[in-house]
């Protein structure tokens, strides 16, 4: 397995919802996506209160910045091969190749990093670039799965409990550390059901009859596919437990 260099099955792109059509069309993948509505229902929160200058780190096709108020100042960043492996090119935003962020010295009030530092393997060397770039007092925001599946592979290298995120960033130089827990047992239970189903739902790399068959074998599993989202979708109104979706991260820059 270590060798492989593709995925068996790979969900669509998170995009930019550039429409109302598209917006509702993303909500829907939000509600059926636990992994990303989980984040994203404490990114708005997060997000609203965004000021300054914003650099989104591993920004991908920009799906959260509809979430920030529109006077703030937006960079996204992202590694120089990224149109090559995922097909997306971005307005602001700078693709760079390396390990040093192209941004000055303490410029940023904000950096997000959203399902990022499980695809950097020098994580600590990526943290401490966001350390300087931020402002002092500055906001590190980050998100990341713990239940999640191998993706985008080769390049997706750790999956991070709360005591080594904490590490991470005391190393790092951060201070004021709060992990939140994104679901609960339940939530991760609905989900890897949910994550049997999709691959028949949506097939990939097969023939037509195959794929047709799954299709089938696919909607007649739907209802559970439905129930399992709606019971994920409210489990994650409960607390936070040891068997998550994922963790979401606050960290500050000493002033």
């Amino acid at each position: 397995m270590a060798d492989r260099t593709e995925e068996s099955w790979r969900p669509p792109l998170l995009k930019k919802p550039e429409n109302s059509w598209q917006r509702f069309l993303a909500a829907i993948r939000r509600w059926f996506d636990l992994q990303a509505g989980s984040a994203w229902r404490d990114l708005v929160v997060e997000l609203a209160e965004a000021k300054g200058a914003v650099v989104d780190a591993g920004c991908g096709c920009q799906p959260y910045r509809c979430l920030l108020p529109p006077d703030v100042r937006y960079l996204g960043i992202d590694m120089v091969d990224s149109k090559d492996q995922f097909g997306y090119h971005e307005p602001d935003t700078i693709y760079y190749s390396g390990t040093t962020w192209p941004v000055a010295d303490g410029t940023a009030n904000l950096v997000l990093l959203t399902e990022t530092i499980e695809h950097v393997f020098d994580t600590s060397q990526f943290l401490a670039e966001a350390q300087r770039c931020l402002r002092r007092n500055g906001l590190l925001l980050i998100t990341v799965p713990f239940a999640a599946r191998w993706h985008f592979i080769p390049n997706d290298f750790w999956r991070f409990t709360p005591s080594c995120l904490k590490r991470l960033l005391d190393e790092a130089g951060f201070d004021q550390i709060a992990v939140y827990a994104r679901g609960n047992a339940v939530t991760v239970a609905s989900y890897k059901i949910m994550a049997l189903i999709q691959p028949f739902l949506l097939p990939q790399g097969c023939g037509f009859v195959s794929g047709m068959i799954k299709r089938f074998l696919g909607l007649l599993a739907s209802p559970l596919f439905v129930l399992c989202a709606v019971v994920g979708n409210l489990s994650l109104r409960g607390s936070g437990g040891d068997d998550c979706l994922g963790y979401t991260v606050l960290a500050r820059k000493p002033g």
